[in-house]
């Protein structure tokens, strides 16, 4: 099937190499991944030494080697360091750091920063929102204790995604639905998922495409080092991790990204959900492009999606 290449807007690595860990190769990232169909992407750096987001961001500034080719990067994802200890996930506790606007000095999307994942309910969280929001970043509500006010708060402030919903967030519940809640139950968030098999149950998957809609559901890979290998260790920043069985964990079995393609998460995303084809491929071309406000893309790939 000939569909628009597909836009990945959370990449942490893939073949071996670790966007955080090593962020200098962010252009042999790229060079892997129209392997796998997508042509464009935003390189994730999760909470880390302030180092590694200096040099990923010299290194996107600095573009790509001669004769390079591969899917472009669109800019860097910020995943932390502002994110609620207790929902940390596979973030190094070390470096998280409370929100402030020194923290963020620079982060634009002139300077190459196109997304910020926040957890709102920080002190701080809602004024770096803004500064952010008005120097061209998306800004993500994600690894986060947030109450489902706390994250009308931040979309009043300018948030407009939710990072893996259903991840590192507590779940909807009849009376505080969450940033769960928040985000079926509005038309202001899109909502990124981790379909790939391991991060959401199928009932989930289904219950959030009905509840979003093929426009505020957004198919994103979460993809690793893992992308390509085979079982075995690998690294997720300065992290140790197992790759075993198409997850990717840390040594106590936390869930650390993902192995999966995009292109495998939306053929399970067709067959969890019964959408059609064309459907599940906006949710990784046309979606994302539209929130970054980018034009759609000239390139298509081929991809067989069931």
């Amino acid at each position: 099937m000939k569909v628009p290449g597909l836009v990945d807007l959370q990449v942490n690595g893939a073949a071996g190499i670790d966007l955080t860990a090593e962020p200098h190769r962010l252009w042999e990232v790229a060079a892997a991944l129209p392997a796998y169909g997508v042509v464009a992407f935003v390189a994730t750096v999760i909470t880390a030494d302030p180092a590694a987001r200096t040099t990923a961001l010299a290194t996107f500034r600095a573009g790509p080697p001669a004769g390079w080719s591969g899917a472009e990067p669109l800019g860097l994802h910020f995943e932390g360091p502002m994110l609620a200890p207790a929902r940390k996930g596979a973030h190094p506790a070390h470096w998280l750091r409370p929100p402030s606007l020194d923290l963020v000095d620079g982060w634009s999307r002139e300077a190459g920063v196109v997304l910020a994942t926040i957890a709102p309910e920080l002190p701080g969280a809602l004024e770096v929102v803004e500064r952010l929001t008005s120097n061209g970043v998306l800004v993500s509500v994600g690894h986060t204790d947030a109450t489902a006010a706390e994250v009308a708060s931040a979309v009043e402030a300018g948030a407009r995604v939710v990072t893996h919903l259903g991840n590192a967030m507590p779940p909807l519940l009849p009376r505080e639905p969450g940033p769960v809640g928040a985000a079926f139950g509005g038309s202001d968030l899109v909502a990124g998922l981790i379909v790939d098999g391991h991060h959401l149950d199928p009932l989930f998957v289904r219950t959030a495409w009905h509840a979003l809609g093929p426009d505020r559901f957004l198919s994103v890979s979460d993809t690793t080092a893992a992308l390509g290998l085979p079982d075995g260790p690998a690294r997720l920043g300065d992290q140790d991790v197992v790759v075993s069985g198409g997850t990717v964990r840390l040594v106590d079995g936390t869930l650390a990204g993902s192995a999966a393609s995009l292109a495998e998460c939306l053929r399970l995303l067709v067959a969890q959900t019964g959408c059609s084809r064309e459907e599940a491929v906006a949710t990784a071309t046309s979606t994302p492009l539209r929130l970054l406000g980018l034009p759609p893309r000239e390139e298509t790939v081929e991809l067989e999606l069931g």
